[in-house]
């Protein structure tokens, strides 16, 4: 009969593992400061692995800097794409007036449809 006996224990609660014998890898401790509510969180990495620049607060939820020789590590954006709107790609493609045009086009076929008299409306009001 095996050494261990699983009678009356919960499969996945204990593990029948021990740490005997085990040779841990080398670690370093790094630290993040929020610049949302200024708590520094303590990450643990590979003495090996480069630790990222930013890191999510555990507090909050902001973004966290490496802090270095008690200083933050500013961090480098330049190669961030900024976000594009729907609007942006329009005028992309087509200037305001031929825009205005289009609408006041669609607008006449929606109330000859419908029945109501023609108003006219202008774009980026």
């Amino acid at each position: 009969m095996a050494d261990r006996n699983l009678r009356g224990m919960r499969l996945g609660a204990q593990s029948l593992q021990s740490e005997d014998g085990v040779v841990f890898s080398e670690r370093t401790e790094h630290a993040y400061t929020c610049t949302v509510c200024e708590r520094v969180t303590m990450v643990m990495f590979a003495a090996d692995a480069e630790a990222p620049d930013a890191w999510e607060c555990r507090t909050c939820g902001a973004e966290a800097a490496l802090t270095i020789n008690d200083a933050p590590v500013v961090i480098d954006r330049s190669g961030e794409k900024v976000a594009r709107t729907h609007w942006d790609m329009l005028l992309e493609r087509r200037t305001r007036e031929e825009l205005q045009e289009l609408l006041d086009e669609r607008l006449e076929y929606l109330r000859a449809r419908r029945g109501t008299a023609t108003k006219q409306m202008k774009i980026g009001a």
